[in-house]
C-alpha cells in the first residue's frame, strides 16, 4: 500500500498530541523543510471556526508544516491541494470504486457523507501554513454532535469495509500530497482548479452558502481563480469567498 515518500519532507508520527497543528506550528521553527506530524492519539482537535473534531481511536489526524511560495493567496488553495491529495489517497486505500466527492471548501465525501477535513492554519510570521488533515478512518462521530443540516459524519471502515492504519495512510496522502503542490507550485492554480470541480460534490445543484446569521441559494457552477464558490442566485451570479455550504436535501 505504501507510495514513494517524497524528498526532502519530514516525516514525525507521534502517540499524542493536543493537535497536529499545534504541534507543527510550534516544532516549525526548528524544521529545516516540509514536515509532516501525525499523532494516534488527539485530545484537542479542532475544525473551521472552532468547531471540535472528535477522534475515535484508529483515525487519522496529521498536519503538514510548510513555508508555501506565492504569498496568502497562493496559501489559501491549499486548501484545494489537500482536497486532491485526500481524494488520491482515499481512492488507493479503498480501490476505484469508491464513490468519492469534495465538497466546497474544505471536506472530502464518501457514499456522500463527511469523511474528511480540512484546517488551515498560519503563525503569524515567517510564512508558515499548516494543513491539518482529519480522517474518519475507523470511526465516525456521532450524527448529534455535528450541526444542524450538516452532512452526516461517515468512516471509511465502514463504508468500505477496509481497515488502514493512520501511519498507512500517511504514507498514501504524503506523496498525492507533492504529486497536487508540484502542479501548483509549476503551472499555478488553474490545474488544481479544474481538477477539483471535476471531482466537485452537487456541482450544477442547488446548495445554500450561510455567512454567519445571512445565507444564499442557488446553483453552484464551481469556483472562481481565487477559489470563491460561484453560486447562481435570483439575482445573479456571486462569488463567496467563504461560508458553510449545506445541500437542499440536508439543510
Amino acid at each position: 500500500m505504501t507510495e514513494q515518500w517524497p524528498d526532502g519532507v519530514g516525516r514525525h508520527v507521534l502517540a499524542r498530541a493536543s493537535s497536529t497543528n499545534d504541534e507543527a506550528l510550534r516544532l516549525a521553527p526548528s524544521l529545516s523543510g516540509p514536515a509532516w506530524i501525525m499523532a494516534y492519539e488527539q485530545t484537542l482537535g479542532r475544525g473551521r471556526r472552532g468547531r471540535g473534531w472528535t477522534m475515535p481511536v484508529g483515525n487519522f489526524a496529521a498536519t503538514l508544516v510548510l513555508r508555501p511560495k506565492g504569498g496568502l493567496t497562493a496559501a489559501a488553495q491549499l486548501s484545494f491541494v489537500a482536497a486532491l491529495a485526500l481524494y488520491d489517497a482515499l481512492t488507493l486505500a479503498a480501490g476505484p470504486a469508491a464513490r468519492l466527492a469534495i465538497k466546497w471548501p474544505n471536506d472530502v465525501l464518501l457514499n456522500g457523507g463527511k469523511v474528511a477535513g480540512i484546517l488551515l492554519e498560519s503563525a503569524g510570521t515567517g510564512g508558515v501554513v499548516a494543513v491539518g488533515i482529519g480522517v474518519n478512518l475507523a470511526a465516525a462521530p456521532d450524527a448529534a454532535q455535528v450541526e444542524e443540516g450538516a452532512v452526516r459524519p461517515v468512516s471509511f471502515a465502514q463504508e468500505t469495509g477496509h481497515r488502514v492504519a493512520p501511519d498507512e495512510f500517511l504514507d498514501l496522502l504524503a506523496p498525492a500530497f507533492a504529486h497536487w503542490q508540484h502542479q501548483f507550485e509549476t503551472w499555478g492554480f488553474a490545474p488544481i482548479r479544474n481538477a477539483w470541480i471535476a471531482r466537485a460534490a452537487r456541482l450544477g445543484q442547488e446548495i445554500i452558502a450561510r455567512m454567519g446569521s445571512y445565507q444564499e441559494q442557488g446553483v453552484f457552477e464551481g469556483v472562481d481563480d481565487s477559489g470563491a464558490l460561484i453560486l447562481a442566485t435570483a439575482s445573479g451570479r456571486r462569488a463567496i469567498p467563504a461560508a458553510d455550504i449545506f445541500f437542499q436535501s440536508e439543510a
